[in-house]
């Protein structure tokens, strides 16, 4: 007995300090500490492994190295920002120039927005997939290629096929795929690509300190980058669901964009960087910005994750709805969206804007699904407008801001990819891809029903407490 209530007291102690610890700890939501704090107090043998695993918000010993002196990644970072300059926009005179705001964005980035880019929307897994293989196909130097899911089927042997094809023409090709989206790749997969020379790397977070728990970190980028010239990044993996639908959820509905012109440079730098910290190799890469020869469009891209000083993604997302001044259309597949963000719509639609936001009407996350019932309420009640996505399961991730700015990335609204994920955002402003955007997202409008206050009232006490709970783990998710 005396062992037990030993025991007993130093788990309450562990706890205790462990509790101290999500406390003092940055880039955490006051939700999120809270519920950490509740956990780590009434169970500690339950929540203490649990944020050992689950509970760090800070990716230890990763360096984004932007500005890091003593990185072996400084030269080539000083090496972009110096070719770059001549594509940079010139700062604005007037403090009320529009394009003042860009100069917030650049400041999370600690890169600016570059002119000479073209962009092309892809709409779907036919269009972006075909868009893959084709620069995939035609590059010349080299191939960076990294999705957070690869798996063994259809959809994955034939990206395999085609880059084991460049490899055996001399093209090098190097690889980057997350350890926890693509569980269960088969070692067969890989083997092979790395037999015919394709330089295959696995993203984990604590390959430099196995002891440390932080396998709640993802990188849950895709990008293709070809020559440095040509780049893509967007919503899909590669998994037979992303072009041929789910059996369960039904048709995939996803956004990809294409970038051309010195951008590229932006996704290339991030690449550069992730493969760094699978093997602390600095990549051979050419860094001359080539402008795109159809169009002038004003472009940059934007990584962010759990490394960063400040909290990128989250504070994108809330600096794109304050900008807002008209409309801002949001689609997410994945909506639980923290205070900051769901005030910010609030105050969106309270100035008149135009704020709707597409959702599935059914995710592949259950609890997903029950904590966003819970953010519906109060957004409709402030003349949000939500649409239910009806054929199948909408993955798009994609902001449409006024008739000008809009972005295309792997950013969710949630607390994983504004905190705990490494994404890639790609942002355009420039009215006729705007326009291109808009009309993407009227057809998508088309598609869908509209929640109403009626419906969230129709539903029976149990299933509205469940999803007040499931809200609760919202910070958490």
């Amino acid at each position: 007995m005396r062992l037990f209530l030993a025991a007993l007291i130093l788990v309450h102690l562990v706890g205790l300090v462990t509790a101290g610890a999500a406390l003092l700890a940055r880039q955490r939501t006051p939700e999120g500490a809270v519920a950490w704090l509740l956990a780590l107090l009434a169970i500690p043998w339950i929540a203490v492994p649990a944020y050992w695993v689950f509970g760090r918000f800070r990716f230890d010993g990763y360096r984004t190295a932007r500005g890091a002196g003593d990185s072996p990644l400084h030269e080539a970072i000083e090496g972009l920002a110096e070719a770059v300059e001549p594509w940079r926009l010139p700062a604005p005179a007037d403090p009320s120039d529009p394009a003042s705001g860009l100069r917030a964005v650049e400041r999370l980035v600690r890169m600016p927005f570059l002119r000479g880019n073209d962009a092309r929307l892809l709409v779907d897994g036919p269009a972006i997939f075909d868009a893959l293989h084709r620069g995939i196909d035609e590059a010349e130097h080299y191939l960076l290629v990294q999705f957070y899911t690869i798996r063994d089927d259809e959809t994955g042997r034939e990206l395999a096929r085609r880059l084991i094809r460049k490899a055996e023409e001399g093209i090098r090709v190097h690889l980057i795929y997350d350890r926890i989206g693509s569980y269960g790749l088969s070692s067969r997969w890989v083997r092979e690509l790395e037999d015919a020379g394709v330089e295959v790397r696995r993203f984990e977070s604590n390959r430099r300190r196995p002891g440390r728990f932080q396998i709640n970190f993802r990188n849950h980028r895709k990008v293709l980058v070809a020559d440095g010239r040509k780049g893509w990044l967007g919503g899909v993996n590669l998994a037979n669901e992303y072009l041929h639908g789910d059996s369960t959820l039904g048709p995939w509905r996803d956004t990809h964009m294409e970038l051309e012109g010195p951008a590229v440079l932006g996704l290339q730098l991030s690449f550069l960087e992730d493969w760094y910290w699978t093997c602390s190799e600095v990549l051979q890469l050419d860094w001359t910005p080539t402008p795109s020869p159809v169009a002038d469009r004003i472009a940059l891209v934007l990584p962010s994750g759990p490394a960063d000083e400040v909290e990128t993604a989250s504070l994108l997302v809330q600096h794109a709805i304050h900008s807002a001044r008209s409309r801002i259309w949001i689609s997410s597949p994945y909506f639980v969206p923290d205070e900051a963000v769901t005030s910010a719509l609030e105050l969106a639609a309270f100035r008149g804007v135009d704020v709707r936001i597409i959702v599935p009407r059914r995710s592949d996350y259950w609890l997903v699904d029950m904590a966003r019932f819970a953010f519906k309420e109060r957004l409709l009640e402030a003349g949000v407008r939500i649409e239910a996505w009806e054929p199948g399961f909408h993955h798009g991730k994609s902001i449409l801001v006024d008739d000008q700015a809009t972005s295309v990335g792997t950013v969710n609204f949630d607390n994983r990819s504004f905190r705990l994920n490494f994404e890639i955002t790609g942002l355009v402003v420039d009215e006729a891809f705007a326009l291109r955007v808009a009309r993407m997202f009227e057809a998508d409008f088309a598609r869908c029903t509209p929640f109403t206050l009626e419906e969230v009232a129709a539903r029976p006490r149990w299933f509205r407490a469940a999803a007040r709970a499931a809200h609760l783990f919202s910070p958490l998710l």
